[in-house]
């Protein structure tokens, strides 16, 4: 029986979050003069807290180790929800709301992306859950 058109929806909807979290993981790392010392010290020069950082680091890297495989993806999306909305409102005070301006026009697009996610779940393909969990066949652990 052939899946549905939203199974697929959902599978490249996940990888391309995916990909994108791991595409800032690696700007944030590679790219960015001064790596991620420069942009966790960019935060708390702005004000926000120490945990703001540690949070942000751990979301995108859930989003990019765990949507792409499919792995709890609900649950993925809406851990990484809140970051992708402070991103917003982070962007939209300084820049507007225009990405051509660096504004928050991207981070609300990936809000709802993330929100999409949530509500259409793992999707074709995906690895499930039932990767971190001990099956029992038998009486035995397998």
């Amino acid at each position: 029986m052939p899946r549905p058109a939203a199974a697929y929806a959902a599978l490249l909807l996940r990888v391309t979050l995916g990909l994108m979290f791991l595409a800032h993981l690696y700007w944030k790392l590679e790219i960015l003069p001064g790596g991620v010392h420069t942009w966790w010290s960019g935060l708390l020069a702005n004000g926000y807290p120490r945990l703001v950082p540690w949070y942000s680091i751990s979301a995108e890297s859930a989003g990019a180790l765990l949507l792409i495989p499919g792995v709890y993806t609900r649950w993925v999306s809406l851990y990484t929800l809140p970051l992708m909305m402070g991103a917003s409102h982070f962007w939209l005070v300084r820049r507007g709301f225009y990405f051509t301006a660096a504004g928050a026009e991207l981070p609300l697009v990936w809000s709802v992306m993330l929100l999409l996610q949530a509500m259409l779940g793992d999707g074709a393909f995906a690895v499930g859950p039932h990767l971190f969990t001990v099956r029992r066949q038998h009486g035995r652990t397998i």
